[in-house]
């Protein structure tokens, strides 16, 4: 896998994949390695505090437009939707393409977060294994291939958990190789 150059592709980067494929957890070590902000979907999608409680989506939408003007971030969710709005800022795509089992057994690991009650844990698992079945859904497989195979600036598939891995990774290799070779030029 190679990267191209970190300073311009990686500062708008933008994650998809099913609940569950680790998102979040990629978008944590990309923010760590680049110090860019993280940007959670989910945060803008839902209330403040009241977990299964969708925000106003006009509110929602001009919080979104308003995140990725930002010069640099990392943001990451599920919603296709909201990924088309910022696809005109976004500068590489990643999408993590786990098989369901996994993505269920990831959200099984974490457990409920955030306020859910065990029915909406519940409507959650039953959701994430329905990602490939959904069609004509902005949350679903369907539309990520479709979002992906449009965009035409650096994208990147990642298709198991020891991809998403690798990626992190090579990433953060890549990004100190680009610092040397910075730091000798300027010497």
């Amino acid at each position: 896998m190679t990267f191209p150059d970190p300073p311009f592709a990686f500062d708008r980067i933008l994650i998809m994949g099913n609940g569950g494929a680790g998102k979040t957890w990629l978008a944590r070590c990309i923010s760590e390695q680049l110090h860019h902000p993280v940007i959670h979907l989910d945060d803008m999608h839902w209330e403040p505090g009241r977990y299964g409680i969708a925000r106003d989506s006009a509110l929602r939408d001009e919080m979104v437009k308003a995140a990725a003007e930002r010069d640099a971030w990392v943001m990451e969710g599920v919603y296709g939707q909201l990924v088309n709005m910022v696809l005109n800022r976004t500068t590489s795509m990643i999408w993590i393409d786990l098989p369901e089992e996994e993505c269920i057994a990831n959200i099984k690991e974490r457990g409920i977060q955030g306020g859910e009650t065990a029915t909406q844990f519940d409507g959650l698992l039953k959701w994430v294994a329905e990602y490939r079945s959904r069609m004509n859904n902005w949350n679903s497989f369907e539309t990520h291939a479709r979002l992906f195979s449009v965009f035409s600036r650096p994208k990147f598939l990642l298709s198991s958990r020891e991809a998403v891995t690798d990626f992190a990774g090579r990433l953060s290799m890549s990004i100190d190789e680009v610092i040397d070779e910075r730091t000798q030029i300027s010497e």
